[in-house]
């Protein structure tokens, strides 16, 4: 990927080529080129009359009530907090004016006043939308409908300022300055546009198409955002266009002194990715946290989800958020890799595939890789938002990197449904890929020299693929570690079962004559090794999805050193029985942890299930076939369990368990009078106890498993 290779050399290669100057001349040019955009951009963000500076503008999309009786513009908003601490509570009001048919906007709480409405109620979620006028609603298919058909406008509704004599950020209305600079900003738009485009010969604005709708990770699309460009407002494009045209100068004022051309673009190239960074928290998918007052980014995951309300960075302010943050940001990356001590021999960074290394056989010692995830991440398709910025700010430096409109993507190396023409198709071609890849690790590896291989996916069905693939390449696992990689706050770690730890597995050369061997010995040594590792894990405090990922490992160590492995009548034992065996392995020892008891006979199969999943899910919701393999691994058939009464709750192709809260609204559960599983006994108890129906609860555990000490074992 082009902007890999960027990456590469900012870090590895010009570092070690001209060492401690390089941080001087990054400062000093830095400077410069936010010098020369402040005198084109600093009537478009005044400051206050009282010297309050503005850190952001919070906007929000907005629609017309289609009720023809009301047409109010209703501003969509997800929620209505602006500061959520423990001691802070500001919060903008909807006010319904029914005469005028319109909505306006107060502030409330940031003089101490109390906030009597509840700030988490907006006016959008998940695309459908209530109007505060009249009540009347638009479901997400007219939503989007509106949106496709550019019936949708936006409307500034918060300034965050900050004085820099005092603390903290303050909150106003948008006032007609406000707004004459940001239509200012629009005007101005046009004019530089027009000029660049006849200097650069190109659009400057980026309007290379996003990915085709439905694309891995992508939604924006479904509401008409089409291009690239359609990911910024007006005043971020004029922006980014300025610096972006000034770090192009400043390359040029670098070679008119008389520097060394490959010094000079050097230094660009920093600057270009300083803008670069800046779009990260510089477009229409940014939104504002409440609860740390401040503005979010693009990639607060690794996806482009539709934002209905955003918040525009000032972004000449010296706050965070700001071109000076992502300079200094940017700058102490420079100082660290210009200050580390390195070999003589220098780093380069390559633009090729992994597919076919351009290195002879036996060359490395080490090689260490972090694969593609399987369907997790579509990285090229994501990576063109920083593309389309660097080939219009330093690509004319890297001719040969920016020579296609978009990064390419006819070899990357990802399952991607909607590019192979089926989720199957996908499947072989990553398999396929990856097999190819680890080969020529092989091939350039030293017969003693070792491959690290990084991989977290929380489907068995991604390690399959992984593991087929290295045993393929006549690679196998010598040791294996999981390692906290992922920040847990991440939103996708709190929507879904993601995983917290990357696995890290060391590998070598399987022997040519490595020997066959007996699955009911290979089973026996897995076992062992497995029950051996995860001691260590629980240990370490490794829990849920995580310690199922982590067991692979240990598994593929005992499994991989054979050439292949087969049962008794010859048949190959495949990697897919393997996964299995290794599943009910640690069922079975998370299960005696989590209840403290070694003895799990007085346990039935859905409870066995039910603690798993909470302990490995929590309340997420799971791919079907992956709660298929945790059920099989405790014996139980889901379809026996989902629906009206059960314990399963199905949703297109998930699942998720469902709490006693959600069961006491059970009709069919609410009549069950006999109780054969701990799980439903325990959760009408639950049922109980919280409506304080003591004698009822009294009589159900007599009558169930009130004297059964593993009911307790599990309710605790």
């Amino acid at each position: 990927n082009p902007v890999a290779v960027i990456l590469n050399k900012a870090v590895l290669e010009f570092p070690q080529k001209f060492g401690t100057a390089l941080l001087e001349e990054v400062k000093k040019w830095g400077d410069w080129v936010l010098n020369e955009a402040k005198k084109e951009l600093a009537k478009f963000y005044p400051n206050d009359p009282d010297g309050s500076i503005p850190v952001g503008y919070i906007w929000a999309r907005t629609l017309f009530c289609q009720n023809p009786l009301c047409s109010a513009e209703i501003p969509l908003m997800r929620q209505m907090w602006l500061a959520k601490k423990d001691k802070r509570r500001i919060a903008l009001r909807l006010i319904p004016n029914f005469k005028e048919k319109r909505v306006d906007l107060e502030i409330v709480g940031q003089k101490g006043e109390p906030i009597d409405f509840d700030p988490e109620e907006g006016t959008v979620s998940r695309a459908n939308v209530k109007c505060p006028v009249c009540g009347g609603t638009i479901d997400d298919k007219a939503t989007r409908k509106l949106f496709r058909e550019k019936k949708a406008n936006q409307r500034m509704v918060a300034v965050v300022l900050y004085h820099p004599n005092r603390n903290g950020k303050t909150y106003r209305l948008p006032n007609d300055a406000d707004l004459k600079a940001y239509y200012e900003a629009e005007s101005a738009l046009e004019e530089k546009r027009r000029k660049l485009r006849e200097a650069w010969g190109i659009e400057p604005v980026p309007d290379e198409p996003l990915p085709p709708l439905e694309t891995l990770g992508f939604r924006v699309q479904r509401y008409g955002l089409m291009r690239w460009g359609d990911l910024f407002n007006a005043r971020q494009k004029l922006a980014l266009i300025t610096f972006a045209d000034a770090v192009r100068r400043a390359h040029a004022e670098m070679l008119r002194a008389g520097y060394e051309p490959e010094f000079a673009k050097a230094v660009a190239t920093y600057l270009g990715l300083v803008v670069t960074k800046l779009t990260d928290f510089c477009s229409v998918l940014c939104t504002w946290t409440p609860g740390f007052e401040k503005i979010g980014h693009t990639f607060a995951r690794q996806a482009l989800p539709m934002a209905w309300d955003y918040v525009e960075t000032a972004i000449l302010s010296d706050s965070t958020r700001s071109f000076q943050s992502a300079f200094e940001d940017v700058s102490q990356v420079v100082a660290h890799a210009t200050g580390v001590q390195v070999a003589e021999r220098r780093s380069a960074a390559h633009h090729g595939t992994a597919t076919s290394l351009p290195w002879p056989d036996d060359f490395f010692d080490a090689v260490l890789t972090d694969p593609p995830y399987y369907d997790n991440v579509p990285y090229s398709d994501l990576s063109d938002f920083f593309y389309v910025w660097l080939k219009r700010t330093i690509g004319e430096l890297y001719s040969e990197l920016f020579a296609t409109p978009l990064t390419p993507k006819s070899e990357e190396m990802v399952a991607d449904a909607s590019k192979a023409g089926g989720m199957d198709a996908a499947m072989r071609r990553f398999e396929r890929m990856l097999t190819q890849a680890f080969r020529e690790i092989r091939r350039v590896l030293k017969p003693d020299g070792i491959a690290v291989i990084v991989f977290a996916h929380k489907t068995t069905e991604a390690w399959e693929t992984v593991i087929n693939a290295l045993l393929e390449a006549g690679l196998y696992m010598t040791a294996s570690w999981p390692i906290h990689t992922e920040m847990q706050a991440r939103l996708r770690a709190q929507e879904s079962a993601a995983l917290a730890s990357s696995i890290y597995m060391v590998c070598r050369k399987r022997a040519a004559d490595a020997p066959v061997g007996e699955f009911g010995r290979v089973r026996r040594e897995i076992e062992d090794r497995v029950r051996q590792k995860l001691t260590q894990f629980w240990d370490e405090g490794i829990r849920g999805a995580d310690f199922f990922m982590s067991a692979i490992g240990p598994a593929v160590e005992a499994f991989g050193k054979y050439s292949r492995v087969e049962k008794l009548s010859g048949e190959q034992v495949s990697v897919k029985e393997l996964l299995e065996y290794v599943r009910k392995v640690v069922a079975e020892f998370a299960l005696s942890r989590i209840l403290q008891n070694a003895q799990l006979g007085g346990v039935d199969p859905l409870t066995r299930f039910y603690l798993l999943w909470r302990w490995t899910y929590n309340h997420a919701r799971v791919p079907f076939d992956e709660a298929r393999k945790l059920a099989s691994s405790v014996g139980i058939e889901l379809t026996e369990h989902w629906g009206q009464g059960g314990l399963i709750r199905k949703d297109k192709e998930y699942l998720r368990v469902i709490s006693h809260e959600e069961r006491a609204k059970d009709s069919r559960f609410e009549k069950k009078e006999h109780f054969d599983t701990i799980v439903d006994a325990l959760h009408r108890a639950l049922i109980l106890w919280e409506k304080n129906r003591q004698k009822e609860l009294t009589e159900h555990l007599t009558r169930t498993y009130g004297k059964n000490e593993m009911f307790w074992l599990v309710a605790q």
